[in-house]
């Protein structure tokens, strides 16, 4: 059953993908009056944030707001582009810039947990792999793998409402500044819906992979 639920996951994964960069393509044909950079900068600016910077990065998709550096990182389509898409997604960034300045609890939580997470990323297939190999000579090890791997299944189900508040930020802001209009605003929230969707499903698949290791271990 397990295997079935992973499969589907996978699945839904792909399909998920597949929609957000048809949407993506689709809203990239949308003008608007400004670019992504330049939409980033207003909001900032707008909100009374002048300590973070925005940059371009190379890459499709690979748009992040990094805390530690205080750095809007936009791709170069999004940093270049004045369309729907671009500046939906650089409003989107710009609104983890927001729950940062106003110190949003879970962007808090979920930034004091990258090191370790980042440390159990590196190390937890590792531990895994040898947890299954080693599971009757010295079970503990799988525990510990299992235990590592908990750790990046919770750090992606606290990533989600930080995604989604952002998203909410960002809707909000674009309509207030006048960017989306009555027929763009539906396209705004759709595009950040599905790049929403792309974080549920990883956690999802994350949690059924949890499960799976669990069940390994419980049936030495």
């Amino acid at each position: 059953m397990i295997w079935i639920i992973i499969g589907a996951i996978f699945l839904l994964s792909l399909l998920v993908q597949q929609t957000l960069k048809s949407k993506m393509k689709k809203y990239s044909k949308v003008p608007t009056g400004l670019t992504g950079a330049q939409v980033a900068q207003k909001m900032l600016q707008e909100n009374g944030i002048y300590d973070v910077t925005v940059n371009r990065v190379d890459g499709f998709l690979t748009d992040h707001y990094n805390p530690a550096t205080k750095q809007v990182n936009l791709s170069s389509d999004v940093y270049n582009g004045n369309n729907i898409a671009s500046v939906s997604v650089a409003a989107h960034e710009c609104g983890h810039a927001l729950q940062h300045a106003k110190g949003y609890a879970p962007l808090k939580m979920r930034s004091a947990m990258v090191p370790a997470v980042n440390f159990a990323s590196y190390t937890v297939q590792f531990v895994l792999l040898l947890g299954v190999l080693m599971i009757n000579s010295f079970p503990a090890l799988i525990w510990i793998g299992i235990g590592l791997f908990a750790l990046t299944t919770l750090f992606s189900f606290i990533t989600l409402p930080v995604e989604i508040n952002a998203s909410a930020r960002a809707v909000r802001w674009l309509e207030n500044a006048g960017i989306t209009t009555y027929e763009t605003k539906p396209m705004a929230i759709n595009g950040l819906k599905w790049a929403a969707y792309t974080y549920v499903v990883a956690a999802l698949g994350s949690l059924a992979t949890l499960i799976y290791y669990i069940m390994i271990a419980q049936r030495r």
